[in-house]
């Protein structure tokens, strides 16, 4: 097993932004997953198919936990409709308190996220899954709604533990680290209006 490391660094990546093969891309409407994201871990994930003939680099990506923005479409009339406010909460490694949800651009609302994807080996899935913790404050699921990934860059490699308590604990940390470094101008989105990585991608129309 894996030890869990105990320090580790609360921001990171480059000073000038993803570097490649990052930012990656990855589209598709949510699913239903395991049912323990909430239940057990107590931080809910939205997940997506994995789907090698829609994002060829998933066959060869690290099997681990990864961070950057998501995008969803929600309709007006959901209860779980986003805020248009800009302002976020950094919490500390021992909360939950999510971050708010960026401003709507064409009908889509813009959140960070961590992001796992792999065998979860502490489950000891048998399947590959890709699942996705938005850092904003649900009030219902969103099944079947159309969510973007813009993945921008990698945290560390999945791991095994030796309780739930040190999984969960991880999951923190890797939460305070994707929202410090997404808070980074080079990591934050231009359409958010406080950073430099382009997110068009995120927020474009498509043809029906």
């Amino acid at each position: 097993m894996t030890p869990i490391a105990t320090i580790r660094p609360l921001i990171i990546g480059s000073s000038t932004g993803p570097e490649a093969p990052y930012p990656l891309q990855m589209e598709g409407k949510v699913i239903r997953g395991f049912g323990r994201g909430s239940k057990q871990l107590g931080i809910p994930t939205a997940n997506i198919p994995v789907d090698d003939s829609l994002s060829p680099w998933i066959a060869d990506i690290e099997s681990g936990v990864y961070f950057g923005w998501a995008s969803l479409r929600l309709p007006p009339s959901r209860p779980n409709q986003a805020t248009t406010s800009s302002d976020t909460t950094t919490t500390t490694t021992t909360t939950t308190t999510t971050t708010t949800a960026l401003k709507a651009h064409s009908g889509f609302s813009l959140y960070p996220i961590v992001m796992s994807i792999g065998y979860n080996t502490f489950f000891k899935n048998m399947t590959r899954s890709a699942e996705v913790h938005i850092l904003h404050e649900f009030k219902a699921d969103f099944y079947g709604v159309e969510m973007r990934l813009l993945i921008a860059g990698f945290i560390r490699k999945e791991r095994d533990y030796d309780d739930l308590l040190g999984l969960i604990k991880d999951i923190r940390l890797d939460c305070d680290i994707a929202r410090k470094s997404l808070d980074c101008e080079a990591w934050a989105l231009q359409e958010t209006g406080r950073g430099t990585l382009d997110g068009s991608w995120l927020v474009r129309e498509t043809m029906e």
